[in-house]
């Protein structure tokens, strides 16, 4: 089983953004040290929990401090700028680290409509521009003699695009593009199923990918006993509750029994997130990222998740890489 790490660079309640970029920092050497095969930020914007906005720079000063782990978007919300900026960080990125580099490209705008004014461009017109924007980018890094102008650095990087997607959109793209595929099941698992079976089923090989490669995401915390991983996921739980009440904010510590504290829309809107998860014991988090993988035949898992004390996190991982590698 291949696994990956996606990173959303959490600011815990009484903490700062400096802080949050030391502990990603210590995350990805954790995941490079325990043979994790990537690690991804996200790009989201205006929330005081998330502190991976500027995305390329949090990788620059990720990659710093590790050597083998692939380093990648997962992803860059590519509506939300242009094309040639991407290439040019990206490029930058592959010049300093260089074969290590992923650029996973999202529709979405990373946040919510006061993005387009914060902007100061139309995103929603933007993301009707997305196929296109993509091919622009293979371009770029191509190095194209018919671009007007190309990128430097940029212009012949090493970068391996990835598309997301949390609908059949993405997938649909990725299949004629004949690019690896990435489906955001730790937050939107709905169209999981159908997205990885379009997928597949409209693959067309290219210099890139002679035939599909999917890689699903999946919320764990694994922790010494089932209780115990419980009792700290409650952190994300409160965020994503918050979050769909409309009032984000920096991670929280851990509250023991808050699920039953929520009013039944609230229950099931933790549910449903909680949909694709592997939280407890090594064991169960072993037993977890199996079923996952035999549902969804992902060539690779990456694993999202956020606890209140980083070091939990760090050990989180530690034992979810030992429990698939034990002996069945």
């Amino acid at each position: 089983m291949k696994l990956s790490v996606l990173d959303l660079v959490p600011v815990i309640e009484g903490g700062s953004i400096t802080q949050a970029m030391a502990d990603a920092t210590a995350l990805a050497e954790a995941a490079e040290a325990a043979g994790y095969h990537r690690y991804w930020v996200a790009e989201h914007h205006g929330m005081p929990g998330i502190a991976g906005g500027a995305t390329s720079v949090v990788l620059a000063h990720v990659g710093r401090n590790t050597s083998r782990i692939r380093l990648g978007a997962g992803g860059i919300m590519l509506p939300n700028h242009n094309p040639l900026v991407i290439a040019e960080q990206f490029g930058t990125l592959d010049a300093l680290f260089p074969g290590r580099i992923d650029l996973g490209l999202g529709r979405a705008p990373g946040a919510d409509q006061r993005i387009v004014r914060a902007l100061r461009k139309d995103v929603n017109r933007s993301a009707e521009d997305f196929p296109s924007d993509v091919v622009e980018l293979q371009a770029q890094f191509a190095g194209d003699p018919r671009l007007p102008l190309q990128a430097n650095p940029g212009h012949g990087a090493d970068v391996r695009m990835w598309i997301l997607g949390s609908s059949l959109f993405g997938a649909q793209l990725a299949a004629m593009l004949g690019l690896p595929y990435a489906f955001a099941s730790h937050f939107a698992p709905d169209h999981l199923d159908a997205a990885l079976a379009l997928y597949r089923e409209r693959f067309t090989p290219s210099d890139v990918l002679d035939k599909p490669y999917a890689m699903a995401a999946i919320n764990v915390l694994c922790a010494p006993t089932d209780a115990e991983a419980e009792f700290l996921a409650t952190s994300q739980d409160q965020s994503f509750v918050r979050l769909r009440s409309g009032d984000p904010g920096k991670l929280p510590p851990p509250i023991a029994g808050y699920r039953d504290t929520l009013a039944a829309p609230q229950r099931a809107t933790l549910d449903h997130f909680r949909q694709v998860s592997a939280i407890g014991s090594p064991e169960t988090v072993r037993a977890g990222l199996e079923a996952f993988q035999r549902r969804t035949g992902a060539d690779e898992l990456i694993v999202a998740g956020a606890t209140f004390d980083p070091a939990l996190r760090r050990r989180s991982l530690a034992l979810t890489m030992e429990a698939i590698k034990a002996p069945a």
